[in-house]
């Protein structure tokens, strides 16, 4: 038989047990772990991956005219999202960098990094339309690939790292 959610049978938390469920706590309050979640406009939550303090992740795709992959990365700063840098292999349609936003340097391979753009993203969120298999948008993080046309090309989606700190 199950158990009724206010069943008056239980017992509440002793002094101890909810001091220790207050410290497990105090991390994710300070702003030390945040998630970084996409979301389709229609509330399906697409994917929701662990970002602690301090961590990166980028979102790559493929130039819709030139097929070559382009990055935006991303750092998890003081509970904040903050775009860090950009690898242009190409100063292609729409690809180009901006005088006095970050620094542009060689990747050795003929492209280009811009580096120390450092700029937070506004309510730590953005909106991207996600692209074709042939745009291939996805998240790198820990050395893994999320393929994000895989699962909702053609669909707007808004990326969100949470924090303590983040808008709601």
């Amino acid at each position: 038989m199950p158990v009724p959610i206010h069943d008056r049978r239980r017992r509440a938390l002793g002094p101890a047990a909810l001091a220790l469920c207050l410290l497990l706590a105090l991390p994710a309050l300070a702003g030390d772990e945040g998630w970084l979640e996409v979301t389709a406009d229609s509330g399906r939550l697409i994917a929701s991956l662990p970002v602690a303090e301090g961590e990166g992740w980028c979102l790559e795709w493929n130039h819709s005219v030139a097929g070559f992959a382009v990055l935006d990365c991303y750092r998890h700063r003081e509970g904040l999202m903050v775009l860090e840098r950009s690898h242009l292999p190409d100063f292609a349609a729409g690809l180009d960098h901006i005088p006095g936003r970050g620094r542009q340097v060689s990747d050795g391979e003929g492209g280009y990094w811009i580096e120390a753009i450092d700029e937070p993203v506004p309510g730590n969120r953005y909106r991207l339309r996600v692209g074709s298999s042939e745009v291939n948008h996805r998240l790198l993080h820990e050395g893994r690939r999320l393929g994000l046309s895989d699962q909702a090309a053609g669909e707007r989606v808004t990326i969100h790292l949470r924090t303590s700190a983040s808008i709601p």
